[in-house]
């Protein structure tokens, strides 16, 4: 089975279920705050090695056997699949303030990003790539300075209630 077949639920999830549940979320999901130094090097990053992780998955193959390396990554890619649609429908509803307090980001502060890495090293056990799981550290490593720029655009605009929900809660599990 192709590689891109992994992707069919990712984006039903990422961008036909945000649009159905909120249109406005969807808005604001594809919004990046101002970067600054690194941020703007890490936003190009991040940017690529979505873009590499998506297209790489069209050449590569998914070997559908009975063995624990392929059951382990269809645990992995499930699990991510889960973990971001829930992510989602919570991102959908925030609170009246903005800021989303409810279900997994009572947890971390940025399920979606985490689910996005589960999801995607699903996908590199499922293909038993290493150059796919070279993209995804990239894309982790440049989603952290990304979530440094959200961090600081939800202080400017939330002020203490963000500082209080940072201290509640962790910026990844």
């Amino acid at each position: 089975m192709n590689g891109a077949f992994l992707l069919i639920p990712f984006m039903l999830i990422r961008f036909g279920l945000l649009s159905i549940l909120n249109k406005e979320a969807t808005r604001r999901a594809a919004h990046f705050p101002p970067m600054i130094g690194k941020e703007k090097a890490a936003y190009w990053l991040y940017q690529l090695s979505t873009v590499a992780i998506f297209v790489y998955l069209f050449f590569l193959q998914i070997e559908i056997e009975p063995s624990w390396l392929f059951y382990t990554g269809l645990f992995i890619y499930t699990l991510g699949t889960v973990a971001c649609t829930i992510s989602i429908i919570n991102f959908a509803k925030p609170s009246e303030s903005g800021i989303n307090l409810n279900g997994l980001y009572r947890i971390s502060r940025n399920p979606m990003y985490m689910a996005y890495l589960i999801f995607f090293l699903g996908c590199v056990v499922l293909t038993k790539s290493p150059m796919l799981l070279g993209f995804v550290l990239v894309f982790q490593v440049s989603t952290h300075w990304i979530i440094l720029a959200e961090e600081r655009w939800c202080i400017s605009n939330f002020g203490e209630k963000y500082r209080q929900y940072m201290k509640k809660v962790r910026r990844y599990i």
